[in-house]
């Protein structure tokens, strides 16, 4: 009896449960020597994060310059140039544009905030809401523009602390990504055939599929959603500016920006100008939507399809999903880092399970041999 009970797949998972179980337990109650790790690794995420973003949008270049007969040192050097020039250009034009469009907004916020009040004033009116006594509301909630900005000033004063924090990581970040990224690029493509050696020779070309897999996947989500932004960014620009909306640059890069949030992007990127010009100007609040519709449906249409194409295979509502838990756990980072992530997991599972049925199906047929060899008919002839 006891040697059925241990060979019980019900016994097997009870007693692995209860072992992970243990563990975690354990580990709780050590957590002294647990938290130096996590704070090692906490200081690293960021510009490791960053590092890897840009290897896997510069990688291509070099590669590309390397077909030349380049040396890749030599290419790095040139696309390390590129991008140094990149961002030049980014702090001498594109920043000052962006700062100027900000602080025109900021100072025209009063007129914007009169005009969103006067409009839900007039709102109160009708006869629908006055029944309501919506006014007695909206008193309540104080919309006056002093209002905003002294919760705003506030708020500021109150996380003074969190935004030195922020600035410090800021600065090792700058100084610190460069250096990770430099070395991601020169000797990246040794990191596969260096883990190969320590490798189980029985796993060593499935687990190198995977992480070929792994990599595939990285890199056609992070280069797709690179291109994605830009293209978003520059007609949403080009659009707003040829239908005459105030602060087009700005707004073009936020729908850019927000493009990086699956479904839901399109429509975070629309409110800031529709907010800004439907209390004034209805019809062009419309034609911004207009706009916005026009650019989603080529890039859903044209350059996702070609550029990331269905290489995720991620079903709509398993975004929104991802989307919701992911904002929940770890806010705006879970919201941008949410479905890569679950692509990864998704590609390591799928790959995990094609090699265990791979295994049964080896399994089953050395037993159908044997059977075969052992047979009474085949001892006959």
């Amino acid at each position: 009896m006891f040697e059925r009970l241990r060979q019980s797949k019900l016994f097997f998972w009870s007693a692995e449960l209860l072992v992970i179980a243990t563990l975690i337990f354990v580990s709780s109650k050590i957590n002294f020597i647990f938290a130096p790790v996590g704070t090692f690794f906490s200081t690293l995420f960021a510009p490791v994060l960053v590092a890897g973003f840009l290897y896997y949008i510069l990688n291509p270049i070099v590669n590309l310059l390397m077909k030349t007969k380049m040396k890749r040192i030599y290419a790095i050097l040139i696309v390390f140039l590129l991008l140094i020039a990149a961002i030049v250009l980014l702090l001498v034009s594109v920043i000052p544009s962006l700062v100027s469009q900000l602080s025109s907004l900021a100072s025209n916020m009063p007129e914007v905030f009169k005009s969103v009040e006067a409009w839900v004033t007039q709102m109160a009116e009708l006869p629908i809401f006055k029944e309501a006594e919506l006014t007695k509301y909206i008193e309540q909630l104080d919309i006056s523009y002093g209002n905003i900005i002294q919760q705003f000033l506030s708020g500021l004063s109150s996380s003074l602390g969190s935004i030195v924090s922020t600035v410090a990581s800021t600065t090792i970040i700058i100084v610190t990504a460069p250096f990770i990224l430099f070395y991601m690029l020169k000797d990246g493509d040794r990191l596969v055939p260096g883990i190969k050696h320590f490798l189980p020779k029985k796993r060593q070309d499935d687990i190198v599929d995977l992480l070929d897999k792994l990599n595939k996947t990285l890199s056609n989500y992070i280069s797709g959603q690179a291109i994605e932004c830009l293209f978003v960014a520059t007609f949403t620009v080009i659009g707003y500016s040829l239908i005459g909306v105030r602060y087009a640059f700005l707004f073009g890069v936020i729908a850019g920006i927000t493009n990086l949030i699956p479904y839901l992007g399109p429509y975070l990127g629309l409110a800031p100008a529709v907010f800004v010009t439907v209390f004034d100007e209805p019809f062009k609040a419309l034609l911004c939507c207009l706009v916005v519709l026009v650019v989603q449906q080529i890039d859903g249409n044209i350059i996702y399809p070609n550029v990331i194409g269905k290489s995720l295979k991620i079903h709509p509502l398993t975004i929104i999903i991802i989307l919701l838990v992911a904002g929940n756990i770890a806010g705006l980072l879970g919201i941008f880092l949410g479905v890569p992530f679950y692509a990864i997991c998704k590609t390591i599972a799928v790959h995990v399970y094609s090699m265990v049925r791979k295994d049964k199906m080896a399994e089953d047929l050395v037993l159908d041999l044997n059977g075969e060899i052992n047979s009474p008919s085949s001892k006959e002839k």
